[in-house]
């Protein structure tokens, strides 16, 4: 029997792309059905010099001030699965295999990532920078579900503000990213930047040249050159959702809103609300972030799994 796809979609659309002049943000947070996902504020903060933070699994340095944020995320682990700043920045994140190995041991989860991205950057580009450099010090890893058996892997990041989005994919240290400035995009368990790469590691083509998956002459495609020969089910499955959720994009290009982007994360014949083996969506997220910054951002999220059932989420704005 195969593999059921076990993990979660991340969606945004920006003008033209929506209704009105809204940038809209969606993700589907898919985790074990028995684990509990909360909604949780924390204020804004300021951290004296020097002090540390204790995520997940290890320590990293402290910085003097954080932003405030709403986050959806498993409650065991310090990180989040998605969540939004005081500074009109939302970000989710999606689990991807590729050629460079899951190094065993504790290291950021890609949900420590998430809240990281979040407490600290001010903008999408931001909170990728905050990203990428926490990955070159501190690298990413770890059990990623709270009961023993086995689960890690590398994350693709979709960062979100009122003005662009950035898709962030990462194989160990190595990163890629790609600006979006209009339209929808979609994004799930699998690479999908090509070669219209906007930014890059300094060392991720020196790397691919040198064990031998891309020559160095050819047109330097990401997603060809670093996605696995032999990839998890779960990651072949979940081509079906992320093409589901494309279609579902494209049929509404012009005319997103959030009622429209509940919609998408509702829907179960593309797997997109989905509820298989151990796994379920257990928490769900829109946020609509207004180009005017006169206007606030305003975020919905489910404290329920299965949002097809949810038709009062809690809303917050910032």
């Amino acid at each position: 029997m195969a593999e059921a796809p076990m993990s979660c979609d991340c969606f945004v659309s920006l003008p033209p792309g929506s209704r009105d002049d809204h940038v809209i943000f969606g993700k589907n947070s898919d985790r074990p059905r028995d684990e509990v996902q909360e909604v949780a504020h924390y204020p804004a903060a300021s951290h004296p010099p020097g002090s540390t933070l204790e995520c997940t699994y290890i320590q990293i340095p402290q910085v003097e001030q954080t932003h405030a944020v709403v986050l959806s995320k498993p409650a065991w682990m310090w990180g989040a699965e998605m969540g939004a700043n005081d500074q009109g920045v939302c970000v989710g994140n999606e689990a991807v295999w590729t050629r460079e190995p899951v190094v065993p041991g504790e290291a950021l989860l890609g949900m420590d990532l998430v809240r990281l991205g979040l407490e600290r950057g001010d903008s999408a580009w931001a909170a990728l920078t905050v990203i990428t450099a926490l990955l070159e010090q501190h690298g990413q890893g770890g059990q990623c579900k709270e009961d023993p058996v086995p689960f890690s892997y590398h994350n693709t990041f979709l960062l979100v503000d009122r003005n662009e989005a950035w898709v962030l994919e990462t194989a160990g240290k190595l990163w890629v990213a790609q600006k979006v400035t209009e339209g929808v995009k979609n994004i799930s368990n699998q690479l999908t930047v090509g070669a219209e790469i906007s930014a890059e590691h300094p060392e991720l083509r020196s790397v691919a040249q040198a064990q031998g998956w891309w020559d160095g002459e050819r047109e330097f495609n990401f997603s060809q050159v670093f996605s696995p020969e032999n990839p998890p089910a779960r990651m072949e499955l979940a081509k079906q959702r992320y093409k589901g959720g494309t279609e579902l994009l494209q049929q509404h290009d012009g005319s997103v809103t959030a009622e429209v982007m509940m919609s998408i994360l509702r829907d179960k014949p593309s797997g997109i609300c989905m509820d298989s083996g151990g796994f379920c969506t257990t928490g769900s997220m829109v946020s609509v972030l207004p180009r005017d910054t006169s206007l606030p951002c305003i975020h919905f999220f489910t404290a329920t799994p299965d949002p097809s059932r949810m038709r009062a989420p809690l809303s917050m704005r910032f």
